[in-house]
């Protein structure tokens, strides 16, 4: 066994006893090579020295490069990854089922009901009859009050609002502020018995195909989560703000394929971190129609919320008038109509003046004056109207319009008002 292990001359021999002859003949050999042992000896020790010098070299060289490959690494490569949504994709491949329930888990306790009673009964106590039933996000606590998102159309004509927590418990709840433009408002409620607070997102780095979910009351199922994916993440839709079939805005809004349902409006969308970065406002219901749902971005919806937080309003310039499409395909003008406005022939868009009011009204628009033009750009419907003046426009800014009366082009100089509350444009 030790054969192995050991030089097989060192180990080994002949066994014999060496003589005294052999001895001296030993011992003067011995003095002969002393000095050539002793210098083997130093030699030998300079090359392990030299040996141990090289691997140390060697050693110290690997540490030093893998230090600037790490520093390399982590300056520039790793900051790519993490732009491109590396880190992010990795963990949510890890267990995407894990992270729907965790992320539920974070953001329902700050969901609610939303009940708006628009009649009462006769003794005065609120009834179910009549009432109108939405969703909400708590996303704001202050000192002893808290704040709940939710949709203008929820609360909208309510005499009586309420705001049920994922536990049951109904709170009273008040209006801070309404937006009919953005379909945005704001309620407050007591803060004592509200046990969650939404995370506010980023509504502007959503990715096509990215998870989400919806929390909300669809169809009085209060605490309903439905799952989807991000359909569109910037899609502009057509509004009907006086919901009479005419197309008078735009909204930008989130598409998802996640179930939003009647009730559902004012609600959650919530990405896989569990943060709020929509809320959920409208479907498309119609025949051979499935899975397309719209929420409005929450770094919208914030913009909104805080100036009702502020100002209780959203304060938008006003012109003063009601109009309709000078080619409305809803409510077309019958061709007695178009004879009175004695319009040129080659005039085809514009905006009919109904009703003139306010600002309007002073600078001498009347009715049926045909308004084409703002500040010398063309103004072909309500909708480039309503978006010049709330996008381009300040209250108290002064604005030249361009309109056809009888058949004769002119101009008039308005100075722009605050729009009342239920106004039009």
């Amino acid at each position: 066994m030790h054969m192995g292990l050991f030089d097989d001359k060192y180990y080994g021999g002949s066994g014999r006893r060496r003589g005294f002859s052999e001895r001296r003949a030993g011992s003067r050999r011995d003095r002969r090579t002393r000095g050539y042992a002793r210098s083997g000896s130093y030699g030998s020790e300079r090359g392990r020295l030299g040996v141990r010098t090289a691997v140390i070299s060697a050693v110290l060289a690997s540490l030093l490069t893998g230090l600037l490959l790490l520093a390399l690494f982590t300056t520039f490569v790793l900051p790519k990854l993490n732009a491109t949504g590396f880190s992010s994709a990795t963990a949510s491949a890890q267990d995407p089922y894990d992270r729907i329930v965790q992320a539920a888990a974070a953001v329902r306790p700050a969901v609610v009901s939303i009940v708006n009673h628009r009649t009462a009964s006769e003794e005065g106590e609120s009834s179910m009859e009549g009432a109108a039933l939405g969703s909400g996000v708590v996303f704001q606590k202050s000192g002893s009050d808290a704040y709940v998102i939710t949709n203008h159309h929820v609360v909208a004509g309510g005499q009586e609002l309420e705001a049920v927590l994922v536990d049951g418990t109904t709170l009273k709840a008040e209006l801070v502020g309404s937006d009919v433009i953005t379909d945005v408002a704001v309620l407050k409620v007591k803060a004592s018995k509200v046990r969650g607070v939404a995370q506010i997102g980023n509504s502007d780095q959503l990715d096509l195909g990215e998870t989400v979910i919806a929390l909300g009351n669809p169809l009085g199922l209060g605490d309903t989560l439905t799952s989807g994916i991000v359909s569109y993440p910037k899609r502009v839709m057509p509004v009907s703000l006086n919901e009479d079939g005419v197309y008078d805005w735009e909204q930008q809004v989130i598409q998802t394929d996640a179930a939003i349902n009647e009730g559902n409006s004012g609600g959650a969308l919530v990405d896989l971190n569990g943060k709020l970065i929509g809320i959920n406002t409208m479907k498309i219901a119609s025949t051979g129609v499935e899975g397309i749902g719209f929420a409005i971005p929450i770094n919208q919806v914030m913009a909104t919320a805080d100036e009702l937080l502020k100002n209780g309003k959203i304060s938008r310039p006003y012109l003063g008038v009601y109009s309709l499409d000078l080619n409305n395909p809803y409510a077309p003008l019958g061709e007695e109509q178009m004879n009175k406005l004695k319009l040129p022939g080659d005039i085809k868009k514009g905006v009919v003046v109904l009703e003139s009011l306010g600002p309007a009204k002073d600078a001498g628009i009347q009715l049926n004056d045909v308004i084409v033009g703002f500040d010398n750009q063309s103004i072909d419907s309500t909708l480039m109207l309503r978006k010049y003046l709330y996008e381009r426009k300040q209250i108290g800014d002064k604005m030249k319009i361009t309109y056809y009366r009888e058949g004769k082009k002119q101009t008039a100089a308005v100075t722009l008002g605050e729009r009342p509350e239920a106004a039009n444009q």
